[in-house]
C-alpha cells in the first residue's frame, strides 16, 4: 500500500540504516524493555525495535499507517510484541498502558514542529521514561547539550531531569521526503525527578530560569530583580560567589539549582 508522506504531521521517513542501529544502540534495548514509539511512520524503526524489546508500544496518529502497520506486524501484534495505538502523542497517558515512572524508554524519530512540547511532556508532565532517543532537528540537538557551551531555557528544561548527550548527525538526505535541514540523535538518560523535593520546588525552577532568560541583554542580576528583592539577590550572589556581571547562558545545572534552592526558600511570589 503506497502512502505519501503529509506535511501537516511532520512526515520525514528515516531510511538510514546506521541512525536506525544507532537508536537502538543508544537505547540499550533489551528484551525487558517496554518501548514507546511515537511516530512509527512506516515502520523501519519499529521493527529493529521489536527485534529487541519486550514490547514496543507505537503511537501513530496517522490513521492510514496505523493500517499499513497493522498489515506488516500482523504476526508480532499477535504475539503481543508490538500494541498499536492510533491517537495524538500530545494526549497519550503512559499510565492509561500500566507505564509508570522509570519503567519503559521511548525511542522515536519526532516531528521538528512538536519536539519542545514532546520533551516537555515526557519529562515533566506524565510518568517519565528511563530514557529517551530522540531524532530530532540538528539544531535543536545541539541546543539540548548546549554544544557551544551556552545554556538555554531547552538545555536547563532537559538537564534538570535528565543527562542528555549527543550522539551522531543524520543528515537530511537519508530521509524520504528529504526536509529542509540536517538531523541528529540525542540521548537523555538517567531521566528522574530527584532533583526536587516537591512539586513547588519543581516550578519555582522554571520560574526562576525563564525570568532570568527573559532580557538576553541584560546580566542575570538585573533579570531576576523580576520575581525578587534586591537585597535577596545581594545575598545570594554572594553566598554562592556569583560574578556579579554573569549572565544566564553561562551557568551550569548545579548552579542553578543553588540558585533556584536560595530564592525558592527566600521567595516573595
Amino acid at each position: 500500500m503506497l502512502h505519501k508522506a503529509k506535511k501537516s504531521l511532520g512526515q520525514n521517513f528515516l531510511k538510514s540504516e546506521p541512525a536506525l542501529r544507532m537508536m537502538c544502540e543508544a537505547g540499550n534495548i533489551t528484551s525487558s524493555d517496554v518501548v514507546v514509539e511515537i511516530g512509527p511512520g512506516k515502520g523501519a524503526l519499529t521493527n529493529k525495535l521489536i527485534a529487541q524489546a519486550g514490547k514496543v508500544l507505537a503511537v501513530e496518529k496517522d490513521r492510514a499507517l496505523v493500517e499499513i502497520l497493522k498489515e506488516k506486524f500482523k504476526e508480532e501484534i499477535e504475539e503481543s510484541k508490538l500494541q498499536l495505538v492510533e491517537g495524538d502523542i500530545l494526549s497519550f497517558d503512559p499510565k492509561d498502558y500500566g507505564l509508570v515512572d522509570g519503567k519503559y524508554k521511548i525511542v522515536a524519530n519526532i516531528p521538528y514542529n512538536i519536539t519542545g512540547a514532546i520533551i516537555k511532556r515526557f519529562l515533566s508532565e506524565v510518568s517519565q521514561p528511563s530514557t529517551m532517543i530522540l531524532l530530532v532537528q540538528k539544531e535543536v540537538a545541539e541546543r539540548i547539550v548546549a554544544r557551544d557551551n551556552k545554556e538555554s531555557i531547552l538545555s536547563l528544561s532537559v538537564k534538570v531531569y535528565g543527562e542528555p548527550k549527543y550522539m551522531m548527525k543524520v543528515g537530511k538526505r537519508f530521509f524520504s521526503p528529504s526536509p529542509k535541514v540536517d538531523s541528529a540523535i540525542v540521548a537523555i538518560k538517567n531521566i528522574s525527578k530527584s532533583k526536587f523535593k516537591n512539586i513547588g520546588e519543581e516550578n519555582y525552577f522554571f520560574t526562576v530560569v525563564k525570568s532570568a532568560f527573559a532580557h538576553k541583554r541584560k546580566v542575570l542580576k538585573k533579570n531576576l530583580e523580576d520575581i525578587t528583592q534586591k537585597d535577596t539577590i545581594e545575598s545570594m550572589f554572594k553566598e554562592l560567589g556569583l560574578d556579579q556581571k554573569v549572565r544566564a547562558e553561562d551557568i551550569n545545572i548545579s548552579i542553578w539549582l543553588k540558585i533556584s534552592n536560595y530564592l525558592y526558600t527566600h521567595r516573595i511570589i
